[in-house]
């Protein structure tokens, strides 16, 4: 297999391809990219589980991710994916590997007026088209994004509207912690791996993921996931269900449900704030 990606040896780009159920290289197209994206969002997860372990551990070297390779290694060995810094640099290595021309991008989620960049995605260009695969967002579905038109994934687990803003777009779509959803800034369409790494370093100090236990991934046409000590599952019929978890039944569902191996799940820290809290007031 001829592979390009400087970041990732073709054997390792094999055996990515193997866990994520592919006999052989997707095609070059909108098929490939729709196989791979769903894929990754059904057998990657957006966790923060060594990112948990490695601040915790006071760990003065670079944050978990800050290299593909590394991301990958913890992924085939573990279960764990990462942030949307790692995960989605990681996505974009693997999609530059198959051939795909793809970039790396920066947007803000508005969670105030007055946020910087905090986020980073994957633009792809196909077919003198555009579309954004987040490892994030986990939207099942490349999104095509046309200047000045509205587009949409309609499903009612992962779904999401996008809008246009200035010369870029804005989109709305439902984090675990805030299923009321959130709105996402685009801000640039390309941009170097380094500043990545630098913006991923910088959540070191300040992250609304540094604090308690934070896990989602795709399953059964729905979307689950860990909050805090709250389970959270988005589900194909449209509804939301939450449960407050003891530590022990949270240990059990990070392994069961999201397929992180026991040894690494054993390991994470007690949370410091848990945003479980917000479903067990409004389940009283």
């Amino acid at each position: 297999m001829e592979m390009k990606n400087r970041q990732l040896h073709p054997e390792l780009v094999e055996q990515i391809l193997r866990k994520l159920d592919f006999a052989d290289p997707p095609p070059l197209n909108i098929n490939g990219l729709t196989d791979v994206y769903r894929a990754w969002c059904n057998r990657v997860p957006f966790d923060n589980i060594r990112k948990r372990i490695h601040l915790r551990a006071s760990n003065p070297l670079p944050l978990p991710g800050f290299d593909d390779v590394e991301f990958f290694q913890g992924w085939l060995r573990c279960g764990v994916g990462g942030l949307c810094w790692a995960g989605n640099a990681a996505l974009h290595a693997l999609l530059d590997a198959l051939g795909f021309s793809c970039s790396l991008g920066t947007a803000t989620m508005l969670t105030d007026s007055n946020q910087p960049p905090n986020h980073g995605t994957v633009f792809v260009r196909l077919e003198e088209k555009q579309f954004l695969v987040d490892a994030s967002m986990l939207h099942d579905t490349p999104l095509l994004l046309v200047p000045n038109q509205v587009s949409t994934i309609a499903h009612p687990a992962w779904g999401l509207s996008c809008s246009p803003h200035q010369k870029l777009w804005n989109i709305r779509w439902r984090p675990l912690h805030m299923v009321n959803g959130c709105d996402c800034r685009l801000e640039k369409i390309s941009v170097s791996r380094d500043t990545f790494r630098t913006f991923n370093e910088r959540t070191r100090s300040q992250s609304p993921f540094n604090d308690s236990l934070y896990a989602r991934i795709n399953r059964d046409e729905g979307v689950l996931g860990i909050t805090g000590s709250a389970s959270v599952n988005f589900t194909v019929t449209g509804e939301t269900h939450i449960r407050i978890l003891s530590p022990e039944k949270r240990l059990q569902y990070l392994i069961e449900k999201i397929g992180i191996k026991d040894e690494i799940a054993a390991q994470i820290p007690p949370d410091r704030c848990d945003t479980g809290t917000i479903y067990r007031e409004g389940l009283k």
